[in-house]
């Protein structure tokens, strides 16, 4: 998950003090978290009406984005001003961010397993080296983790790609090309290397070599990516880019329909494995500029309570399938029906409210030891 960062190397995380936030990219994190919510909710017997919660898969992707921007443009600034990346000041910044909240519903899952959504669960130590996400299953506890092993891997690597691409300034154009075009082609070999029984792409294999592994999920981080880097190093491309965001919201919607189109039917299509990810990941990226337009009223309008679920959007996905099944449970023992428009609610309120208590009992805490520890310069 990315994170807003402060004008001054004094001051602490923006999540904790009243200052000015960015209520565009406020806005794109707490959407990407209700939609994700919801759509785990529905396939875990809360279905919207219509089951427009299907389409929910996407938030992570929208996250993926966010994050490529925001921690990209914390590498890239100090590349930007000639200056070298303090890899450990990074990369403890990050653990401090990432590592205790995870470890905490991490321990959840693994010493009382009558609290998990699934009684299957992976291996522990999948877990633990962030590798959880290669040849993973759906049905399976905890199992939403997939996109922070994701995550974890892509800034693995990242800062030691940016400083060998630093030092090949053509390389800032051909890696992101490379891994675009690279991963159409992936998707293209593993699909037709599992085929379904009677037609399209075999939803298991699908799973566990396309859907859930880092090296064909990477289209949206790098793009997320590449315009930190546009903003960094060329800002008159930037500022042309984002003044143009008021033509790019209605293609960029257009775009995310049309790629969700190409997954509607009875079966999983060659097309939809191989398209959906990049056009999902263009889609995405036009609208995170838009939210960065100040030609758009996204970048200035602050809409009530958005700033508050993106601060706890970490912690809400962490605790969210924990919690939609205790309250299955409680309303399976309560004869309250999981379509009902009270449970329905109830659900989606009980996730932020145990994911604001994680949020303050573990995640701020940790937040203000790594402004002490590890303060961005």
């Amino acid at each position: 998950m990315g994170e807003t960062k402060p004008s001054h190397p004094f001051e602490v995380d923006p999540r904790f003090q009243d200052r000015e936030r960015q209520p565009g990219l406020d806005l794109l994190r707490a959407l990407a978290i209700i939609v994700v919510v919801i759509y785990h909710a529905g396939i875990m017997g809360f279905p919207m009406p219509g089951r427009v919660h299907r389409w929910g898969w996407i938030g992570v992707d929208l996250f993926f984005v966010l994050s490529g921007y925001l921690i990209g443009g914390q590498i890239l600034s100090p590349l930007a001003r000639n200056q070298g990346i303090n890899l450990g000041r990074f990369f403890a910044r990050r653990a401090l961010r990432i590592m205790p909240a995870y470890f905490m519903i991490l321990a959840i899952y693994i010493f009382l397993p009558s609290w998990r959504e699934y009684p299957e669960m992976y291996p522990w130590w999948k877990f633990l080296f962030s590798v959880q996400n290669i040849g993973l299953h759906g049905g399976t506890a905890f199992s939403h983790a997939w996109s922070l092993a994701v995550e974890d891997q892509f800034y693995l690597a990242l800062p030691f790609t940016l400083l060998f691409v630093n030092r090949w300034p053509r390389g800032a154009v051909i890696m992101p090309c490379l891994i675009f075009v690279g991963g159409i082609l992936l998707r293209a070999f593993l699909a037709y290397q599992t085929p379904a029984a009677v037609s399209g792409v075999a939803f298991r294999g699908y799973q566990a070599w396309i859907y859930y592994p880092t090296w064909t999920r990477l289209d949206p981080l790098v793009f997320g990516v590449a315009l930190a880097a546009t903003e960094k190093f060329r800002p008159e491309w930037w500022d042309r880019l984002t003044n143009r965001g008021i033509w790019l919201w209605l293609p960029a919607l257009g775009l995310i329909v049309f790629a969700l189109w190409l997954g509607e039917g009875e079966y999983l299509t060659f097309a939809a494995v191989i398209w959906q990810f990049p056009l999902l990941a263009i889609g995405m990226a036009a609208l995170l500029v838009c939210a960065q337009s100040d030609r758009l009223p996204l970048r200035r309008v602050r809409i009530p309570g958005t700033a508050f679920i993106a601060s706890i959007a970490y912690s809400a996905y962490l605790v969210q399938k924990l919690v939609i099944h205790a309250v299955a449970k409680f309303c399976l023992a309560h004869d309250i029906a999981l379509t009902s428009t009270f449970a329905l609610v109830g659900v989606e309120l009980c996730v932020y409210v145990v994911a604001a208590i994680l949020f303050l009992a573990v995640e701020r805490p940790f937040l203000q030891l790594r402004h002490r520890l590890a303060p961005r310069r």
